[in-house]
């Protein structure tokens, strides 16, 4: 920061400077030029024209370096300027028109303002530009001088001001560094400016939100850990009790069935987690089509009846119309995981569909507030109400939300007017079509 605010005010410096000098350089041209023709016009309204020499002496509006001309009434011209009067000047002068041109001679460019007088004769005063250029010097050192005072005032201000804003960047990059390194709760230094203020805050927020995710993670795990050891710790005694010789012949298949459950407890676990593994992957693949969203939720009844009935409950479509355009195995999968969310919540459970918007509503005791604000973070409804009612392996909601994400939609939930619990999946329609009307198709 320090090296482009130094360059910032070099640039800066340098144009100002060729454009001040350019600026300058100019008006005096033009003031020079104004001074030759006020002192021409003066010198040409005296009743008789003196030699050059007394001319040059009566010049005292030019400025120092004038040099002074007579043109006669036959063309002749006499005096310190004469080497400048060409015969283009002379016969403008001889037709009674006034000359204001710059002539290049040897030594360089030549301002000429030349006037008829009244005795007939021509008056003629020219001014070499170097002349002009020499009077600038002084102007110039001193036009250089500011300048020069202006880039170090510039430099220095700009130094410590690059510094001052440096400081606080480079804290706040320093504390980014512990973020990423893992550590958390840092101190994010204060801010001079709105800008950088708005840097820390957002690195404050991130610190926070990280120690929130990883602290729902760490008791995800360690509630998934829980549950893996329970069926692990089964299989393992059975197995052992197995190898001592300690299970009798007559308990094999008592014994060979529990195996099975707790072996399919740890399958379910493992899909669960593949699954939430395979919804964060890149090529994750998503295959599109048109359809009728009825005929997927009379396919979902179909499928659940029979565990439907185990439950002394109902699952049934009512209201539901219309197509929409996804992935119709993905939409398939997220209604079933809310079916089956429904079904361990209890009571009938109803499936609507219209505008594109899908809804599972159950009969269970529903959610508070708390709980819809973290219903489809794993592991969280599952660790607060496992131990007084029924409950999956937690990550049942996570998995239907994040497909209903990968699919380009939204998963909410309410509680319906009636009680229970309503999951919206919000897609985009197709088209519509009047197909409205209740059926429920599998009953206890």
């Amino acid at each position: 920061m320090t090296l482009v605010t130094v360059a910032v005010a070099a640039i800066a410096v340098i144009v100002t400077a060729l454009i001040s000098l350019q600026l300058a350089r100019s008006s005096a041209t033009d003031v020079a030029r104004n001074q030759l023709a006020v002192g021409a016009e003066i010198l040409a309204r005296l009743p008789k024209l003196a030699s050059s020499t007394e001319l040059a002496d009566k010049v005292s509006l030019a400025p120092s370096g004038t040099l002074v001309a007579i043109v006669d009434r036959d063309g002749t011209v006499e005096g310190t300027a004469s080497d400048v009067v060409d015969k283009f000047v002379v016969r403008r002068l001889a037709s009674g028109e006034t000359v204001s041109t710059t002539r290049l001679n040897d030594g360089g460019l030549v301002m000429i303002e030349a006037r008829p007088a009244r005795d007939g004769t021509s008056v003629v005063l020219a001014l070499p530009v170097a002349a002009v250029e020499r009077e600038l010097g002084q102007l110039t050192s001193r036009i250089l001088l500011a300048l020069a005072i202006g880039l170090v005032v510039a430099i220095v201000g700009g130094s410590v001001l690059a510094r001052r804003l440096s400081r606080p960047l480079g804290e706040t990059a320093a504390a980014a560094r512990r973020l990423a390194a893992g550590e958390r709760g840092v101190r994010m230094p204060a801010s001079p400016t709105t800008e950088l203020a708005d840097v820390t805050a957002a690195l404050a927020s991130l610190d926070a939100a990280l120690s929130t995710s990883e602290e729902r993670q760490r008791e995800f795990l360690q509630s998934i850990s829980h549950d893996l050891r329970t069926p692990l710790t089964a299989l393992r005694g059975y197995g052992e009790a197995m190898v001592d010789g300690l299970v009798a012949p007559g308990s094999v298949r008592e014994v060979g069935a529990t195996l099975v459950a707790e072996t399919e407890r740890l399958d379910r676990f493992v899909a669960d987690l593949l699954e939430l593994a395979r919804l964060e992957a890149d090529d994750f693949s998503i295959t599109t089509t048109t359809f009728d969203i009825r005929g997927v939720l009379n396919e979902v009844v179909l499928a659940w009846s029979g565990q439907a009935a185990v439950a002394d409950s109902t699952v049934s479509v009512e209201n539901a119309s219309g197509t929409v355009t996804t992935d119709r195995g993905r939409l398939r999968q997220v209604i079933d995981g809310l079916v089956e969310n429904g079904l361990r919540a209890g009571g009938p459970i109803v499936l609507r569909a219209s505008d594109g918007v899908i809804e599972v509503c159950d009969s269970g005791p529903g959610l508070t507030e708390t709980d819809r604000a973290a219903a489809f973070t794993p592991g969280v409804l599952r660790d607060r109400y496992r131990d007084t009612r029924a409950v999956g392996t937690g990550l049942g909601l996570s998995i239907a939300a994040r497909l209903v994400d990968r699919l380009g939609g939204t998963l909410s939930v309410e509680n319906g007017a009636r009680g229970g619990a309503v999951f919206s999946v919000a897609l985009s329609p197709h088209t519509n079509h009047p197909n409205h009307g209740v059926e429920t198709v599998a009953r206890p």
